[in-house]
This record gives structure tokens, C-alpha cells and sequence, in this order.
């Protein structure tokens, strides 16, 4: 079949890898405008968009779907299907109907679990031992076309947001192409989806990601994985954001010397060791990863706190722009 893929991030390179190796006949590329990126703000092409133009491919890069010369344009590479992958942008029913097999978007969950722009991250913030990737036909409504095809992944207990979602992209890529293989020869049917199971997963912005510290460590934990790399978890000291890399459960650990006495650490309190940052929760413990504060690099929670040498009782949390609810000191431990 002749294919035109739309997508946009790099999770959608797996998908183009598979379809140039296969038997179908890859015609054509649609993806976002370039954008600003880096501090000289120069226009970038997207991942999908540069790898299309090394591999000589015409790419197109419409402003909205709804402009009558993308129709045009699309029309003229006289595509069979239009496989979609994260394209980041709502098709008009003015376009849907140019391929006559359709628009097959590969969507990372088992649908009808998880529509809507985050499913991988709201399938970690749930705690669900399983997702997957399903192929289905675009139709007006959000992810709710009859659906090709599923593969399901379990999920690992430290697996962070990219990592799931690179594991998906790379399965997923397959089940593209055996979707268009059934397509092509007549082999497989959509089936309407059920009506019960249905979730949805809406886009997790930079508010979303601030760890509430009264919130058990079981949850805390999901939320940063499910943040990871994107749109990146954070809390705040001195005033001013903290960026958090993954947190590991503490359940029964036992922190240095007389730290605990009077009991586990308050939500959000630290508790300084020699090579590691412990945070209490309203229930559970957590040794903090690497962190970011603002204007610096990663480094690892130890450092971090030698320099910003939190006093007895020093809670991380609270508005930016507020200082500590424990004075700065000398570190424990």
C-alpha cells in the first residue's frame, strides 16, 4: 500500500523505521511545523520531519489539518492509508476521508483504558501492572475508532515514563505494520469498542507534577516515574523549584543514628545521611534520586544537600518564593 505517515516526537521513528523496511510503499510524511528550540530560538524540524528528509521523503508540515492546501497536497501523494503516530493534532473530517483505508492511529494503551494525549503516564500514576499499544481507525470522537490490533507490555516496578514508552514505540511499530498487512490482503476486521472499561488521560502539565509530600510514598513514587522525562517532577526548598529523577521506596529502611527517635520523618521532612537524602510522607519513607535546583545541573541528592545544608526539622514543599519551614544549618547525619 502506499502509506503517508503523520507524527511528530521521536516516538514515532520506530514506526517510520518499520514501515521504509516493509512491503508497503512509504510516500510521504506529515508532521508538525518546525519550532523554536535552544537558546538561539532557531527553527528546528521535528524528529519525525528530519528523519523523513534524510530519507529523501516529501514532508509535509501544515500550520492546522484544516487548510485547504494541506487537503490538496495530501490528496496528490494519493495515499491508501495514513498511519498516525503521536501527530499532536486534531484531523478535520475534511481529511479523514482521502485514504481509503483510512487513518490508523497506533494509540500506547489497551483501549478503551487510558484516551486522551497521556496514556503512559496515567497507566504508572494508576499503579497498573499491564498497558499495551492498540491500532484503531480515526474517527471524530477522542481514540474511540473500532480498533486492528493490541499488544500488551507489562509494566516494570522501576520503569519511568520514557522507559515504558520506548518499549511501547518499539512493539508498537510491529503491530503498525501487521495492521496495514491485514488492511492490505483483506485478513483483519475492526472491532467497535466496548463500552465499558473506558478511561481517560489527559495531558499532565507542569502544575500536574509538583509531589504533594502529605501523599503516601507508594504514590509520590508513581508520580515521579510517570513524569519522567516529561513534563519532570518537582517540589520546592528555599522558595524555589527542585526537580526530582526517580525516588526509591523506603518502607522499613532504617536512617542513620538518632534521626528517628521520635519517629518517622513528617511529610516532607529531610533527614541528611551521609550519601543519602531520606523524605518523610504521611505514609512511608523515600530516598531521593538525583535533583536539579534551579540554575544548576543534576546531581545527586547528597551533594545537593551539602550545599544547601538543611537544618533539624528543614521540610522541602510550599509556595515558590517561601523560605524553608526549618531554618538552613548544619546537615544531619
Amino acid at each position: 500500500m502506499r502509506v503517508v505517515l503523520a507524527g511528530t516526537p521521536e516516538v514515532a521513528l520506530p514506526t517510520l523505521e518499520a514501515l521504509v523496511a516493509s512491503s508497503h510503499d512509504v510516500v510521504g510524511v506529515v508532521t508538525r511545523p518546525d519550532a523554536p528550540a535552544g537558546r538561539g530560538r532557531r527553527l528546528v524540524a521535528s524528529p519525525l520531519g528530519r528523519a523523513a528528509e534524510e530519507l529523501g521523503l516529501p514532508v509535509l508540515k501544515p500550520a492546522h489539518p484544516r487548510d485547504p492546501g494541506f487537503a490538496e497536497e495530501l490528496a496528490a501523494l494519493e495515499p491508501d492509508c495514513c498511519p498516525v503516530v503521536a501527530y499532536g493534532a486534531l484531523l478535520p473530517e475534511s481529511v479523514l476521508g482521502i485514504p481509503r483505508h483510512g487513518w490508523v492511529n497506533l494509540h500506547f494503551s489497551c483501549l478503551p483504558a487510558w484516551r486522551g494525549a497521556a496514556p503512559v503516564q496515567h497507566a504508572l500514576l494508576a499503579g497498573d501492572e499491564v498497558t499495551g499499544a492498540t491500532t484503531f481507525r480515526i474517527v471524530k470522537a477522542l481514540d474511540a475508532g473500532p480498533t486492528f490490533g493490541v499488544m500488551t507490555e507489562r509494566v516494570r516496578p522501576r520503569d519511568t515514563a520514557g522507559d515504558l514508552l520506548a518499549r511501547l514505540a518499539e512493539g508498537g511499530a510491529g503491530l503498525m505494520v501487521a495492521t496495514l498487512d491485514g488492511l492490505e490482503d483483506g485478513s483483519i476486521d475492526a472491532r467497535e469498542q466496548p463500552v465499558e472499561g473506558v478511561t481517560v488521560a489527559p495531558k499532565i502539565e507542569v502544575a500536574h507534577a509538583e509531589v504533594d509530600w502529605t501523599d503516601p510514598a507508594v504514590g509520590i513514587d508513581r508520580l515521579v516515574r510517570a513524569c519522567t522525562p516529561a513534563p519532570g517532577a518537582w517540589t520546592t526548598w528555599d522558595g524555589e523549584r527542585l526537580k526530582l529523577e526517580p525516588v526509591e521506596l523506603e518502607r522499613d529502611v532504617e536512617i542513620q543514628g538518632a534521626a528517628l527517635l521520635g519517629g518517622p520523618p513528617a511529610p516532607g521532612e529531610l533527614v541528611v545521611g551521609r550519601r543519602d537524602v531520606h523524605v518523610g510522607t504521611a505514609r512511608g519513607t523515600l530516598r531521593l534520586g538525583r535533583v536539579k535546583p534551579v540554575g544548576k545541573g543534576w546531581m545527586a541528592a547528597a551533594d545537593w544537600a551539602r550545599g544547601a545544608r538543611p537544618g533539624p526539622g528543614a521540610r522541602l514543599g510550599g509556595p515558590i518564593g517561601e523560605a524553608p519551614s526549618a531554618a538552613a544549618g548544619d546537615a544531619r547525619g
